[in-house]
C-alpha cells in the first residue's frame, strides 16, 4: 500500500504516556483537531487506557468522534456559542463539560432548566478567549444556576512571567468562587507550587487539572518515524521540461515522485514563530529560496533532504535528484518529516523505532 506511513513503537509510546500521566496531577489529555496525527478516536482510546476521568476536544463537533470510546467527561475547549446548534445541544449533555468565555453566554446557560456543567475561562495575556478578571465577581452571581466545575486558565507558551500570571489569575478566580483550576501550558511542578501557595493555612489547595496535548502525545520523538512511498522515478536530461509548470531541469538527474501532498499537510507551513533576529534571518533566507522557485522538501533520499521540483501537488510531490545520486526504486519507503499537528497520514503501523 502506497502513501504516508507513521511507524509507531507502540510500547515505547505508551511508556511515555504512562510516565507523563504519573507526573501530571489531574491530567486532562487534549485530543483536538487532527488528533496530533493519530486521529481523535485513537487518542480517546489511549486516554481511556490511561485511566483518566476527562479529556478535552477543541470544538463541539468533535465530541461525537470520541464519546463512544471514552467513558469519562468530554471537555469542549472552545467557548460556548449560542449560534452553534451542536454546542447548544451538548450543553445539556451530562457527559459534556462546556467552557464559557463570555458573561452573556454564562447568563444564557444559567437560564437552562438542566443546570449545565460549566467551566469558566479567565482571560489571560493571550487575549484570545475569557472573561476579564475584573468581572469575575459578576460570574459568581450566576454560578448557583449552573454546575460550576472550575476555572480555565489557558496560558501563552512564553515562559517569561507565565507562573506569576497564573498566580495572579488563579487568586482572582478563587476569590470570586472556590473551584478546581484547569490550566494549560504550565509545568506540573510550577502549577502545584502555585496552588499550594494560594491555599490558606490549614486548608487544602484547590484541585488541579492540567491539560496536555503536544507534550503528552508527541513528547517522545524517538517512538515514531514517518515515511513516504516512492511512486515513480524518471531519468531526465538537463533542460528537459518537467512538472506541471514545465520548468527546465537544472541538470541531468532524476524526478522522483513520492506520496504525500498538500491535502496531507506536506509543504504546508504556519506563519513563522521566529522571535529572535537570527530566527527571522533564517526564515527570510528560506522565503527567498521559495520566491526564486527553490524549496527544500521534508523528504530524505540517500541521506539528504532533497529539493522539491515544484510546489507539492494535492496527493503527491515531485523531487529532483542530481546525476550521481542513486535514485530509490518504485515502492521504496523514504523518510519524510511531518508536523503531526497538521499532517494526515494514510496508515499507522506498529513497528519498533530505530
Amino acid at each position: 500500500m502506497s502513501g504516508l506511513t507513521l511507524h509507531l513503537d507502540v510500547e515505547r509510546w505508551r511508556r511515555h504516556l504512562r510516565s507523563e500521566a504519573a507526573a501530571t496531577p489531574g491530567l486532562v489529555p487534549v485530543v483536538k483537531g487532527n488528533g496530533y496525527g493519530f486521529g481523535l478516536r485513537r487518542l480517546a482510546e489511549e486516554a481511556a487506557l490511561l485511566g483518566v476521568d476527562a479529556l478535552a476536544v477543541g470544538v463541539a463537533d468533535e465530541v461525537a468522534e470520541v464519546r463512544d470510546v471514552f467513558p469519562g467527561t468530554v471537555v469542549v475547549l472552545n467557548p460556548w456559542d449560542a449560534a452553534n446548534p451542536t454546542a447548544v445541544e451538548l450543553a445539556e449533555d451530562p457527559k459534556v463539560l462546556t467552557t464559557v468565555s463570555r458573561l452573556e453566554d454564562l447568563a444564557a446557560l444559567a437560564d437552562l432548566e438542566t443546570r449545565p456543567r460549566v467551566l469558566v475561562e479567565v482571560l489571560t495575556s493571550m487575549r484570545r478567549h475569557g472573561i476579564d478578571p475584573s468581572q469575575l465577581d459578576r460570574v459568581a452571581l450566576l454560578l448557583d444556576r449552573v454546575k460550576f466545575e472550575g476555572w480555565s486558565i489557558h496560558l501563552p507558551l512564553d515562559e517569561q512571567g507565565r507562573r506569576a500570571e497564573t498566580e495572579g489569575l488563579a487568586r482572582a478566580a478563587l476569590t470570586a468562587a472556590a473551584g478546581p483550576l484547569w490550566i494549560s501550558h504550565l509545568p506540573p511542578a510550577d502549577a502545584q507550587d502555585v496552588v499550594a501557595g494560594l491555599a490558606a493555612p490549614g486548608e487544602a489547595p484547590a484541585p488541579l487539572r492540567l491539560r496536555s496535548g503536544t507534550r503528552l502525545w508527541l513528547g517522545d520523538p524517538g517512538s515514531r518515524r514517518t515515511t513516504a512511498t516512492v511512486m515513480d522515478v524518471h531519468a531526465v536530461e538537463r533542460g528537459q521540461r518537467v512538472g506541471y509548470r514545465q520548468r527546465k531541469a537544472p541538470t541531468s538527474g532524476y524526478v522522483v515522485v513520492v506520496a504525500g501532498g498538500t491535502s496531507q499537510g506536506v509543504g504546508m507551513e504556519a506563519p513563522t514563530s521566529a522571535s529572535t533576529l537570527r530566527q527571522r534571518a533564517v526564515a527570510l533566507a528560506g522565503g527567498g529560496l521559495e520566491a526564486s522557485g527553490r524549496a527544500l522538501s521534508p523528504y530524505t533520499v540517500d541521506g539528504r533532504k532533497r529539493w522539491f521540483l515544484e510546489p507539492p501537488h494535492m496527493q503527491s510531490s515531485q523531487l529532483f535528484l542530481p546525476a550521481g545520486v542513486t535514485p530509490p526504486e518504485r515502492g521504496d519507503e523514504v523518510p519524510v518529516e511531518l508536523r503531526l499537528t497538521t499532517a494526515t497520514v494514510d496508515r499507522i503501523v506498529d513497528s519498533a523505532a530505530p
